[in-house]
């Protein structure tokens, strides 16, 4: 991967994981850094799941694959923030 391709990977990450903590109710207590780390990740599954269903590539604005991110992501924070409130 190249350093671009890192830059890429966190700014979406940061967007993802900013959407993903927007669709879960009430206050997560989480650091960014670990919003980031998860909007990273949910987008980076969140493609993989599109590839391979056949939805990763279309015309226009890909729908079905952001929505899988942000699922994922919200998903992400959810459980992470669950896991930080039991401690």
């Amino acid at each position: 991967m190249e350093i671009t391709g890192i830059f890429t990977a966190i700014v979406i990450g940061l967007i993802i994981g900013a959407l993903g903590r927007l669709v879960v109710p009430g206050k997560q207590r989480i650091p960014i850094w670990l919003t980031i780390l998860i909007g990273v990740v949910a987008a980076l599954i969140g493609t993989f799941i599109a590839a391979a269903i056949g939805v990763d590539d279309t015309d226009g604005i890909d729908w079905i694959e952001l929505i899988l991110q942000i699922g994922l992501a919200a998903l992400g924070v959810a459980l992470a923030a669950g896991a930080r409130a039991r401690r």
